[in-house]
């Protein structure tokens, strides 16, 4: 038979499922987003020779340093269902459409807006675009 473990951990799976909204679908998909963010960041400091270095802090905000010490802000507004990005040339909030994170003011796309200030920052060029 199965064991009460088992039972336990797919009646609990089942009310997580059945109790997804959509503030809970936008906090996954911050999840996700910030950990393929998280993946393209490990694949460019092996691949790309640019300076910088980044942290996951407490609460999911990924903090990026470069070599002369300017830093990078990348974090999840749950309740706005946004992504905001702190860099030297300023602030950009981000919101999910079509499968991609886009830009309130403009439409841009996040990996191309974040591309843009870490390249600004480094002093070389960096692409996220993969």
């Amino acid at each position: 038979g199965v064991s009460s473990s088992a039972r336990d951990l797919d009646a609990e799976l089942r009310d997580q499922v059945s109790g997804l909204q959509s503030s809970v679908q936008q906090a996954t998909d911050l999840e996700s987003l910030k950990r393929s963010v998280e993946g393209r960041l490990e694949g460019l400091l092996d691949a790309c020779g640019a300076d910088f270095d980044y942290e996951v802090k407490p609460g999911g905000v990924l903090e990026l340093e470069f070599d002369n010490g300017s830093k990078i802000i990348v974090n999840r507004h749950t309740a706005a269902g946004e992504i905001w990005l702190g860099a030297k040339s300023g602030g950009f909030h981000f919101r999910p459409a079509d499968g991609r994170w886009v830009g309130t003011r403009d439409g841009e796309d996040f990996y191309v807006v974040l591309s843009r200030c870490m390249s600004e920052q480094a002093g070389e060029p960096v692409s996220l675009k993969g």
